[in-house]
């Protein structure tokens, strides 16, 4: 009876063990938080950024101060714009979204594409990994359009 009662017992183990990565690697996928647009304020400076929320997994931030007129751009990667400024002629400190070479740019709050962003959900990057599309929903788009609207107003 021992003979049969130990290899079934063994076998229902290898099941339950089998069957439980399948589970564990569902609900780990469930912890993944998405990327997306998040504006955040400090001071008087707004700060808005596309990445993982609470985190410093972002591809680019956008900052700036009310009057600005432009917003300066930090991150791995760029907005595609002709229209896109170089911040400084010297060298600027480590970029802190990557801790390597700063590339830190500006661009005018009614260049064409933030204006895409806001109207149609999309900015068009490029960086290292090559062009391609940061997508932002309708709550997002309304998001971008009031950090727009801040840095254009006179005042915090």
């Amino acid at each position: 009876m021992f003979k049969v009662l130990i290899p079934a017992a063994g076998f229902l183990g290898l099941v339950a063990l089998a069957a439980q990565p399948a589970s564990s690697a569902y609900e780990a996928q469930q912890d993944v938080q998405p990327m997306g647009w998040h504006l955040h304020q400090e001071g008087s400076m707004a700060k808005l950024a596309y990445g993982v929320a609470n985190s410093d997994q972002l591809a680019l931030m956008m900052t700036c101060d009310p009057g600005d007129r432009s917003a300066v751009i930090y991150g791995d990667v760029q907005p595609n714009s002709p229209r896109l400024m170089r911040a400084s002629v010297s060298y600027s400190e480590p970029d802190p979204l990557s801790g390597g070479e700063a590339y830190e740019t500006r661009i005018a709050l009614n260049d064409a594409a933030l204006i895409n962003l806001v109207e149609r959900g999309a900015l068009h990057v490029e960086g290292a990994a090559g062009a391609f599309t940061l997508p932002a929903t309708e709550a997002e788009r309304l998001t971008v359009s009031r950090f727009l609207g801040y840095c254009a107003s006179d005042r915090a």
